[in-house]
């Protein structure tokens, strides 16, 4: 499976609240700045399919909203429940652009939030 770079948004126009949820090449994309910097992860609660770009996020993790399981933005790893990692993606700045790589391959139903 190969991955392909997309430019996400400039540096300069980043949200003032430190996160943004778009769709890439079919995949729902949460990405956040923290303290530790920029970081991406699918935007899918791994326990009920919930977009989590809805939830919080606070000392470099995303809450749930539906049921606040939390996960770490730079790792994906579940801290805050007994659910699977979030898959992550990877970021970089590049000539002041904001560029996420995702898969070229459409995410699988097991990836893909509930969009209601």
């Amino acid at each position: 499976m190969t991955d392909s770079w997309h430019t996400l948004i400039s540096e300069s126009e980043f949200p003032a609240e430190g996160k943004i949820a778009t769709k890439i090449g079919g995949w729902h994309v949460l990405v956040a700045k923290t303290d530790e910097g920029l970081f991406a992860v699918n935007d899918r609660c791994t326990h009920q399919a919930a977009l989590i770009s809805t939830g919080r996020i606070r000392r470099g993790a995303v809450m749930c909203p539906l049921h606040g399981a939390r996960f770490e933005m730079n790792s994906g790893r579940c801290i805050g429940g007994a659910y699977k990692d979030l898959r992550t993606f990877p970021v970089r700045v590049e000539g002041g652009q904001i560029e996420v790589c995702v898969p070229d391959a459409a995410p699988g139903m097991d990836e893909l939030p509930i969009v209601l």
